[in-house]
């Protein structure tokens, strides 16, 4: 068959088609599989952490330098573990064994997310830290890093990607097959058949040499078979007329000559028939071959399109999870920079009740020596008595006093602190516990003549993240103190809490200057704030919006007209 034919185009243009769909869905499956595994065995690091963490924390907290050590050995022993790492609280390492990388910390990933992270192009791991828990704290006492490999990956697909190679390979060649031998059998021989049977075509006798096909289909073969053999059946007729017209030359020899004629015009008008026949043939099949290589070019560019639009939407996947992230870094740097502020607030508190009672510790070691002096020289009265019992007595309730003040901003303080860097859930006295937060804002409120009026009941109990309560209330009042009464020197803050059914409801509003509506549709998005140009963050709202919903697994709503005041509810459902 000759090189350039249709059939052979046909086949390698669908072929180079297939090969190159099947490579790239072959190298897809490999991918997926990959990965697949990859998640497999972060799932069974996160196993090894659960299952060795315990014993770590044990042996780490009673600095037992051996046992680690022994732990440490025996997870090195499993075959995924390439190297490990335990690390003290100060980041000093009581144990490496396996793999180690100069320059890496461990500690770079973030050990709650249950990730892997990625220390080179080779190798990736897990990061986790060692928890203690003692009479219902939590202390972090070091970290473990167990490192793996992408060998590790490889050895355990290699296998699968041995079968899914030799899986494309097969249905490549079985389908190679099965199109050549289908346009052997649909194509390429019916061609030659009909080839042949034409080239041997006899004048002489045309009947003999019709065309027959083995196939019965109806396509163009048969159409152009169907052509020839009305041309043949044709031919036969008006030889039979040639043969009557020549038998009866003598008696009509002008009609003969006429006959010739007729016979002569009908002969071209046929072949020229059969010729437009042909040539229309010809065309409508440069057509078809026209339009399918529009429709292959077509197609492959669409391809295109969509690997670039699936590799934009990957890289704006990509950004969004990077814009989150960054968002919650900033939410925990400002959450732990208003704990720095109020730190710094009530360590200045604290300090004005213990000089208070440093000077009177200091008063009354005077009148003692005094006193020492009178009575050692034998020159005490009862009147020098009496007033030593006196100042005595006022320095001792004037330091005692103090000492309770400072005892109580420190506890309040430490309570508050203990709950917004804590996510535990406990039971908490909501009365008590809003006192402790107000304790807590002191110092930001005693510069102030505003006032704050709570009406919540006494017995109300609930669980609850307490430090998201601490957190929300806080913003609260600092943006109350900073935003609402800017130009108020006497502001108002109502605070309502109730129960209603498993909801506890909570009314927050200040008399301040409010807000504008256009403001207000704001209020809650991060980085929103009137007080750029003062330092302001505006992500104290966006903190609150955050702990209601995602915490609290509640809702918060904001209400406010100019000059009138802001006011929040908010509902939560009890966690109990």
């Amino acid at each position: 068959m000759n090189k350039n034919s249709i059939s052979k185009k046909l086949l390698t243009r669908v072929l180079s088609l297939y090969f190159v769909l099947t490579f790239l869905v072959t190298g897809l499956q490999i991918l997926a599989e990959y990965y697949n595994t990859k998640s497999h065995i972060n799932s069974e690091l996160l196993t090894l952490e659960k299952t060795f963490s315990s014993s770590l924390t044990r042996a780490v907290w009673e600095l037992n330098t051996q046992q680690a050590k022994d732990i440490a050995e025996g997870l090195v022993a499993i075959p995924m573990i390439k190297g490990i790492t335990v690390r003290d609280e100060n980041q000093q390492i009581i144990a490496q064994l396996g793999q180690q990388f100069d320059g890496t910390n461990p500690n770079s990933a973030n050990p709650q997310q249950g990730g892997l992270s990625t220390f080179s192009e080779s190798y990736f791991g897990h990061t986790f830290p060692l928890i203690f828990e003692f009479s219902g704290r939590t202390t972090e006492v070091g970290s473990v890093t167990l490192l793996s490999s992408n060998q590790v990956v490889f050895n355990r697909i290699e296998v699968g990607i041995y079968f899914l190679i030799g899986n494309a390979m097969i249905k490549t060649a079985a389908l190679i097959l099965l199109f050549s031998l289908a346009f052997s059998k649909l194509l390429s021989r019916p061609l030659f058949n009909l080839t042949q049977q034409i080239n041997q075509f006899d004048i002489e006798d045309p009947e003999a040499y019709k065309l027959h096909q083995s196939s019965y289909e109806k396509n163009e073969l048969t159409i152009l078979e169907t052509a020839y053999n009305n041309l043949i059946d044709e031919l036969v007729i008006h030889k039979e007329k040639l043969a009557h017209v020549q038998g009866d030359l003598v008696s009509a020899n002008l009609k003969l000559d006429e006959q010739n004629l007729l016979l002569e015009q009908e002969v071209a008008r046929k072949t020229s028939s059969l010729s437009t026949t042909m040539l229309e043939m010809e065309q409508q099949q440069r057509e078809l071959l026209t339009q399918k290589e529009q429709l292959q070019t077509e197609n492959n560019r669409r391809k295109q399109t969509e690997t670039r639009l699936i590799a934009t939407n990957q890289e704006l996947t990509s950004l969004i999870s990077e814009l989150h992230q960054a968002q919650e870094r900033l939410l925990d740097a400002e959450k732990m920079a208003s704990l720095g502020n109020l730190s710094a607030e009530i360590s200045h508190e604290i300090n004005t009740p213990i000089g208070i009672s440093i000077t009177s510790s200091s008063y009354l070691e005077e009148l003692l020596k005094k006193l020492e002096l009178s009575v050692s020289e034998q020159t005490l009265s009862k009147r020098e008595l009496g007033e030593y019992i006196d100042n005595s007595k006022q320095s001792i309730s004037l330091l005692v006093n103090n000492l309770q003040r400072a005892l109580e901003l420190i506890s309040s303080f430490k309570q508050i602190a203990v709950d917004q860097t804590s996510n535990k859930i406990r039971q908490v006295s909501m009365a008590k516990y809003l006192d402790e937060i107000i304790q807590s804002l002191h110092p930001k409120l005693k510069k102030t003549s505003h006032r704050i009026s709570i009406d919540c009941p006494t017995d109300l109990t609930v669980h609850v993240h307490a430090g998201a309560i601490a957190q929300i209330f806080s913003n609260l009042i600092i943006n109350s103190i900073i935003h609402g009464f800017e130009q108020i020197n006497r502001g108002e803050i109502n605070i309502s809490v109730s129960r209603y059914q498993q909801k506890i409801v909570i009314d927050y509003s200040d008399n301040g200057c409010g807000v504008a509506p256009e403001q207000l549709d704001k209020l809650f998005d991060p980085f929103y704030t009137t007080k750029e140009a003062l330092g302001g963050s505006g992500l104290g709202t966006h903190i609150v919006y955050n702990l209601v919903h995602d915490v609290l697994n509640g809702s918060v709503k904001a209400t406010s007209e100019p000059n009138q005041g802001l006011h929040y509810h908010i509902e939560f459902e009890d966690m109990s």
